[in-house]
């Protein structure tokens, strides 16, 4: 008895064949859509990146040079701040 991979009783006839090319077609569209992420990062070089805290302390000192708060209370945000309470 003849079992090629034409009569659908192989392992990649039927639905065995169909399912296992859907999920190759997945798994290179997502490679295909990752490698141009990387290369759109890479070319790009992305933004820096900054701490946080350290925006909240520009915030906190700018707000203290337009008189909106005291030296007091910006010491205290600036110890809660850089302590996390």
């Amino acid at each position: 008895m003849y079992f090629g991979m034409m009569d659908g009783s192989g392992f990649m006839g039927g639905w065995v064949g169909m399912a296992f090319g859907g999920i190759m077609m997945i798994l290179w569209f997502a490679l295909i859509i990752a490698l141009i992420i990387l290369v759109v990062r890479w070319i790009g070089g992305g933004a820096p990146r900054r701490d946080s805290d350290q925006d909240c302390l520009d915030i906190l000192k700018q707000r203290y040079a337009r008189g909106e708060i005291d030296a007091a209370e910006l010491a205290e945000r600036s110890r809660r701040l850089k302590t996390g309470k």
